[in-house]
């Protein structure tokens, strides 16, 4: 099969970062002029609200407060009405990044099932997939504890919630996030599926992931015939990865939208708003990519540059949509053509998606303790590492849950008696901080991927830039 052209990899890296562009030039142009009003009518609410509630704190007559209550109910409703007509006129953007989404996850579910029953059952045996299983999980213990670790220190170096002090919303104005269960029979059967094709069809990796590796090994089990599975599981998933060629090339308009439709509501000025917050937790996430090549590079050396330029498209792309999902396919890829022994990166990136997810782990404990400290709530060091430890069992195998992090850290906040209404600050730039862990997360599960590899003296040469796998 003749190679394709490697100016054409190139030419859609340069196409998603001037869509980036476009989308933040055309979403201030739009947060301006097409969306000023709404926007304007959303701040004069806002502050109504915050006046009501500055009312109900100074009145003890029963009379006025139920007039408040009402005044404030109305306003609520008033908000929630301005807020579906400001979403409803960048529908149409907020709809190319949705549509590309789907088609992404699409293909995650079938591309884990196929390559990891091909990684495991061409590993040969249990033990194999046993050793590889334990450096796997060993390093993804370590660099988890490490991600949380340093969320932990930094914010307590830099203390962003007492230099921001912002007024706190009330629980009620907190949307879409509920405080689940964080019991050991929930994690169970979040690990375990009863139906794979209800794991499938929710996306939950963990679960595939959890059934891949039982067929895996039972196909691998059963000798001659199982031979016939290998291959066609072979075969599927290099059909699957042909197909993630093509929906790739809707990354650009994807991102496109996307931009266009987070800063035409938001606007440039949330960025000043929480320029503190977001400056130090990307400084945090700067500190873990080097702590990551570091500690990647004590194991594959020099290669740890080459890893990271091989991989710069998937995190683009990851950054760019908020979505590690979205880079899984690409990512997977690249790690082959840096060297990487196919059933080592069907084994070890598939589990990272549910285990290693260093970006998002980091957050956690950054933004539990900032909304600690925006309440003046001051937690002792050995309370801090109750929390990192909580975090770091309750937090495994959440990938496939809508806003993971946030959910978590509502159970962490409840867990630990800190108002779960400090969530509420996070939500306007959740999605900014969002790019920045997805993208993390590629890093991280990468650099992992090729770490085992190399102490399973299966690192190959990089194929030239281009090459067909």
């Amino acid at each position: 099969m003749a190679a394709p052209q490697p100016t054409k990899k190139s030419k859609l890296t340069l196409y998603i970062i001037v869509s980036l562009i476009a989308g933040v030039g055309l979403g201030f142009t739009f947060n301006k002029t097409y969306l000023s009003e709404d926007n304007k009518a959303l701040k004069e609410v806002d502050l109504s609200i915050r006046n009501v509630q500055e009312q109900l704190k100074t009145t003890n007559d029963s009379l006025v407060i139920n007039q408040l209550e009402n005044q404030r109910k109305d306003l609520r409703k008033t908000r929630g009405t301005v807020l579906t007509a400001r979403d409803k006129k960048v529908e149409p953007f907020s709809l190319m990044a949705d549509i590309f989404l789907r088609l992404i996850k699409m293909i995650v579910a079938p591309l884990v099932f196929t390559t990891l029953v091909v990684g495991v059952a061409k590993l040969g045996d249990i033990g194999a997939v046993g050793r590889i299983g334990g450096k796997t999980l060993l390093w993804f213990l370590a660099a988890s504890f490490t991600s949380l670790l340093l969320g932990m220190v930094l914010v307590n170096i830099f203390k962003p919630g007492i230099a921001m002090d912002l007024p706190l919303p009330e629980v009620s104005e907190i949307p879409g996030i509920t405080n689940t269960g964080l019991s050991l029979k929930v994690f169970l059967y979040h690990v375990f599926p009863s139906s794979v094709v209800e794991a499938m069809a929710k996306n939950e990796i963990l679960q595939i992931v959890v059934f891949s590796l039982f067929f895996g090994v039972a196909t691998a089990a059963i000798g001659e015939q199982g031979k016939i599975v290998i291959t066609f599981m072979d075969s599927c998933a290099h059909v699957i990865l042909k197909l993630t060629g093509y929906v790739m090339n809707f990354a650009p308009l994807a991102v496109f939208g996307a931009m266009t439709a987070i800063i035409a509501q938001q606007g440039i000025t949330i960025l000043k708003t929480y320029s503190i917050f977001i400056t130090e937790f990307y400084f945090g996430l700067l500190v873990l990519w080097v702590i990551l090549a570091l500690a990647g590079s004590a194991f594959i050396g020099k290669r740890i540059f080459g890893l990271v330029k091989r991989i710069k498209e998937p995190i683009l792309l990851a950054f760019s949509t908020s979505s590690s999902e979205a880079a899984f396919p690409k990512t997977m890829e690249e790690l082959q053509r840096f060297g990487c022994k196919d059933k080592i990166v069907s084994f070890v990136l598939p589990l990272g998606y549910s285990f290693n997810l260093d970006g998002s782990m980091m957050y956690m404990t950054f933004a539990s303790l900032f909304i600690a400290q925006s309440y003046a709530i001051d937690l002792p060091l050995a309370t801090q590492l109750s929390m990192l430890l909580v975090l770091m069992l309750t937090s495994k195998g959440i990938a496939g849950v809508p806003r993971a992090s946030l959910v978590v850290i509502a159970g962490t906040l409840a867990t630990f008696n800190i108002p779960e209404a400090g969530l509420a600050l996070l939500l306007g730039i959740d999605p900014l901080l969002d790019m920045g862990r997805s993208a993390t997360n590629v890093v991280g599960n990468s650099v992992a991927t090729a770490v085992v590899s190399k102490l399973e003296n299966s690192l190959g040469s990089p194929l030239p830039e281009g090459a067909e796998l």
